[in-house]
């Protein structure tokens, strides 16, 4: 997995859920990138978001996984 794409999630992030998953191991975090990559694709009500704001979508994408993932 491109490093690119843990670097979106991650400034996607609030952040002190930034600099607690910064913290983690790679591994766990690539894993949380890829559901992320998962939740923008899948998830049609980021599709609406997305065209609003492609910020915005990422933000509450990482938001979910964060929530579903960590929590």
């Amino acid at each position: 997995m491109s490093s690119d794409v843990v670097e979106r999630f991650l400034a996607a992030l609030d952040p002190a859920h930034r600099e607690a998953l910064g913290a983690k191991a790679r591994g766990e975090q690539e894993r949380l990138a890829a559901a992320w990559e998962k939740e923008l694709e899948q998830d049609t009500d980021l599709d609406t978001l997305d065209e609003l704001s492609p910020p915005a979508a990422e933000q509450e994408a990482a938001r979910r996984v964060v929530e579903r993932l960590t929590e």
